[in-house]
């Protein structure tokens, strides 16, 4: 990659140029981002998984820019005017804008004003004018009209009006493809105001209500929040509002007639007048329609962003959920008139038994139903109970109340979110292909409380109930951010290799959906993985995919217990020398933290290992294998919460943050509506909410208003009910 491209790269991330030349390296060398950012840190100066994904995604860009570069170069150069300070300027350039302000004048375009004159013959006469050749423009033009019949051959006014108008027209597109006036436009535009107002058709639609709040909207662009221009773009997209830049026409046409004097000199005062002319209607026709698009579309990257960002935070935070772990779970999926739905899992998530209840009206048949459960938790083990959190959620809970539940075991609620686009999938079909859609939703139940890690990944993360306008946003850099993110997550913990689904299998780093397969089938056909080592066997698992994937991959009980930690292969004879020296076996020194504190880490330093990959190892070798999730814990919601009806203003109750977005948090309480914490309720004025409260944290909040209408329950932020660490939403009734 080209010097000018590392050094904008890391400008752009403030890291240092090495770093980025190495990491672009490592990518070529076909290394994938987590294995870069754990295993390679002497390479990138410990660059973080995220910093590395950044880098992958501006070279990714650079790339395209490279290509698009050598398309405008081919085409100024067919058409003869291409200078060598001209292909200089192409080549250095970093800005996608600047480039194409460039090109602007070459790029093949659709039949204008313009060409309709120089089709006339008028261009040699707007050559004179744009370069000031003329005093008086109406006597040049004269040169230029064939004479009027009626006027024995002469050019009446109206022909020579007509050919100042096609020079015009043409001074006019020059003047919109010239690139300072047009940079300089845009520095004006994005200190301007943005202004939505009624359509006609909007006024028309009840539908419009629910954009209100930007009725006759006006606030600076600079300074409009990610959520407030991704809501007032949506309702121009649906047809309710009419989105535009305040620009102001004097202001900028005397800008414009500026700037072509800058580079031109001062026209004299009859030529002046036809310049002005041909500036007002250059701005106007052309300049503003365009840069007020490519402004707005400007802000909308940058609100595209901020929105990725934050989904991108928020499935982090949800991928990562505390595990209850490996427990025979009963799933009840909770339903009214078409009763709940109930499986039974074993510790591994296989379906062992599923069949209906109806507890709830309009059967009521509560005595049966409790019947048919306690036979279920006895003939199965059940050690614990996952319930949807949609409807008939807390009512499932109350009858649970009447249970004699194992010891031990807990009800927990669990998110439903995205469950039934699982349960259709051609995912669950495969898993599931003899049973229905309800049970599998059941099933996805009970999997997300034992590891939700291993179940979300099913699911498209834009069905899980998270972010902010992620329909809106751009869905090629939306799905980057979510791949990166779910990859980074499964990596981060690790995959057990004998038990986990081809799915998730596909996001270890190296892998991917074939090999994902092919290794299933190889474990299903030689009954398991003994080593990593046997990964070499797996059809079309070649070296380089062999390790980027085994440092993720773990092996319960494996004869060499490396297996079923963090540490690299290509590091097994770093430990064995640690072991030597100390006297003991490897499997003595994996997992005794007190005989890793004793080694000196740079005693094992050599030219493929430095000190940040010894550190690391001497981390795992002392905690093995260690989850990086927290532990589920308990919570309740208020007893005599069941309906909004319920909610009084100033009344405080308890609830878990379900989502969080730039304007405020969404919290659980135990109803079907989630209430809102606006960010003026989370404390000081301009807090980011992702900083006061985590996905799925555990809070007590404080009813603000209640609008049973529009179903919206305002809350008011006490305090985090545990302010050290973010919690499970999978947190069981006491």
């Amino acid at each position: 990659m080209k010097e000018i491209y590392l050094a904008e790269i890391a400008g752009r991330l403030q890291l240092k140029d090495w770093q980025v030349e190495n990491c672009v390296q490592l990518f070529e060398d076909g290394d994938s981002i987590p294995f870069i950012s754990r295993y390679r840190k002497e390479k990138t100066g410990g660059m973080d998984d995220a910093q590395v994904a950044e880098v992958k995604h501006w070279a990714d860009l650079f790339s395209e820019m490279e290509k698009r570069k050598e398309t405008v170069l081919k085409t100024i150069d067919e058409a003869g005017a291409l200078s060598d300070d001209l292909r200089l300027r192409i080549e250095n350039c970093v800005s996608a804008t600047e480039l194409e302000d460039i090109y602007l004048p070459w790029r093949p375009k659709r039949r204008t004003r313009a060409t309709a004159a120089k089709e006339l013959g008028l261009e040699p006469l707007a050559d004179l004018m744009w370069n000031l050749k003329t005093r008086n423009p109406e006597l040049s033009a004269k040169a230029f009209v064939k004479g009027s019949p009626s006027l024995g051959g002469k050019a009446g006014a109206e022909d020579v009006q007509a050919a100042l108008a096609g020079a015009r027209d043409i001074i006019a597109e020059r003047l919109s493809e010239t690139a300072v006036i047009r940079e300089n436009l845009r520095a004006a535009y994005r200190l301007r105001r943005i202004e939505a107002s009624v359509t006609k058709a909007g006024k028309e639609k009840a539908e419009a209500d629910k954009y209100r709040s930007y009725f006759n909207f006006s606030m600076p662009l600079s300074r409009i929040p990610s959520h407030n221009l991704l809501a007032v773009l949506r309702a121009e997209k649906e047809g309710f509002l009419s989105v535009s830049i305040d620009s102001d026409l004097q202001k900028c046409s005397n800008k414009i007639y500026y700037d072509f004097c800058k580079e031109h000199g001062y026209p004299a005062e009859a030529l002046a007048e036809q310049i002005k002319e041909a500036v007002e209607d250059s701005f106007k026709r052309l300049l503003d329609p365009s840069i007020s698009s490519e402004t707005i579309r400007e802000a909308k990257e940058k609100a595209d962003l901020e929105s990725i960002r934050v989904f991108g935070e928020n499935l982090r935070q949800l991928l990562l959920d505390a595990p209850v772990g490996q427990k025979r779970t009963m799933a009840i999926d909770p339903g009214f008139r078409n009763g709940c739905k109930i499986a039974c899992l074993d510790e591994q998530g296989a379906l062992l038994h599923h069949t209906v209840i109806f507890p709830h009206p309009p059967q009521n048949d509560k005595v049966k139903s409790l019947a048919i459960i306690q036979k279920m938790l006895e003939d199965y083990g059940i050690q614990a109970i996952a319930v949807g959190n949609g409807t008939a959620s807390r009512e499932t809970e109350d009858f649970l109340r009447k249970v004699c539940l194992p010891e031990g075991c807990k009800v927990w609620t669990v998110s439903e979110d995205g469950a039934s686009i699982y349960s259709a999938s051609e995912v669950a079909r495969k898993e599931f292909p003899n049973e229905d859609v309800t049970v599998r939703g059941a099933v996805s139940i009970g999997r997300r409380l034992m590891d939700p890690l291993a179940e979300l990944v099913k699911i498209d993360p834009k069905n899980l109930g998270i972010g902010q306008y992620q329909h809106d946003v751009d869905q090629n850099l939306l799905k980057e951010k979510l791949d990166n993110t779910v990859e980074s997550c499964v990596n981060a913990v690790g995959v057990n290799l004998n038990t986990a689904s081809s799915y998730l299998l596909s996001y270890v780093s190296g892998i991917g959906p074939a090999l994902a397969g092919n290794i299933v089938a190889w474990r299903t056909s030689n009954g398991g993985f003994k080593s990593r080592e046997e990964l070499k066997k797996v059809p079309r698992l070649g070296a380089k995919a062999y390790e980027q994937c085994a440092g993720f991959l773990r092996i319960r009980g494996a004869a060499n217990p490396l297996d079923n930690s963090a540490v690299h292969p290509e590091s097994y004879g770093i430990v064995d020398r640690m072991a030597e020296t100390l006297g003991v076996s490897t499997k003595e020194l994996v997992g005794n933290a007190e005989l890793c504190a004793g080694i000196k880490p740079e005693d094992y330093v050599n030219d493929k290992a430095g000190l940040p990959t010894i550190n690391d190892i001497l981390k795992e070798l002392a905690k093995p294998g260690l989850d990086p999730r927290e532990k589920a814990s308990q919570f309740s919601f208020a007893d005599d919460i069941h309906s909004m009806d319920d909610l009084k203003p100033g009344m405080q109750l308890p609830g878990i943050i379900t989502n969080i977005t730039n304007f405020g948090a969404f919290v659980d309480i135990g109803l079907h509506e989630n209430g809102l914490i606006h960010v003026s309720n989370m404390g000081a004025r301009g807090i980011d909410p992702s900083r006061v409260v985590k996905l799925h944290q555990q809070v007590q909040v404080s009813v603000v208003s209640v609008d049973t209408e529009r179903g919206r329950i305002g809350l008011r932020l006490i305090n985090p009910l545990n302010p050290l660490s973010p919690l499970s939403p999978l947190s069981p009734r006491k």
